[in-house]
């Protein structure tokens, strides 16, 4: 049978039935992620969000702090989100909630490679040698500026970055800003920029001065 307008009627169906296809993938396709966490957060419980297997339901915690929403669970979350992979470059870390964070990921078998600034991972309260300690892959600068750079990329699709150190004073005390996005062209040139660095602080391209006798 022909339409009116000269084309098969299985032509026409067929025209409509790939329309109603592409309508349905573009509903479901996941939004772009945008999300913009600003710091100082209060303080709160995260335990459930660090138990130990996801999904577990978490132990009864003693601590008075309230399990809200804030801007520092919201940041947990996007870490604890990683599957396969998380890139970290972080000039100064003390702050002993993500560091549980990053060492609970790395018992469930992501991969996590941390670059971080010589002379601020040895200050007091550094979560850097905990993380070390727990088998994590760390590497520093050996001289010259700070490493400044203060990002995250989440099984390398996802960035998070920002002006906040991950330590304690600048997530309760401090102005701060975190950017959240799955745009890949903003995700590429971080991670460029991660494996540079990696590969520039690897222990073996180390210069040490030479000792007389």
């Amino acid at each position: 049978m022909w339409s009116p307008a000269g084309l098969p009627r299985a032509a026409l169906l067929a025209v409509a039935a790939a329309a109603a296809a592409l309508a349905v993938a573009a509903w479901r396709r996941p939004r772009p992620l945008r999300e913009v966490l600003f710091f100082p957060s209060r303080p709160c419980c995260l335990e459930a969000l660090l138990a130990e297997a996801p999904g577990a339901p978490a132990l009864p915690c003693p601590c008075p702090l309230p399990r809200a929403e804030t801007s520092l669970s919201r940041l947990v979350r996007r870490l604890l989100s990683a599957r396969r992979s998380l890139d970290l470059c972080i000039f100064a870390f003390s702050c002993p909630q993500l560091a549980r964070a990053v060492q609970l990921l790395h018992r469930r078998g992501v991969r996590v490679r941390l670059v971080t600034d010589a002379q601020y991972m040895g200050l007091h309260g550094s979560q850097i040698g905990r993380l070390r300690h727990a088998g994590i892959q760390v590497r520093h600068d050996q001289h010259g500026g700070f490493m400044h750079h203060k990002f995250a990329i989440v099984d390398r699709r996802m960035l998070i970055t920002g002006s906040l150190n991950w330590t304690t004073q600048a997530i309760q005390s401090n102005r701060e800003n975190v950017l959240v996005v799955d745009d890949a062209a903003c995700v590429k040139p971080f991670l460029d920029e991660f494996e540079r660095i990696w590969e520039e602080y690897n222990p073996t391209n180390y210069v040490f001065p030479k000792v007389s006798n």
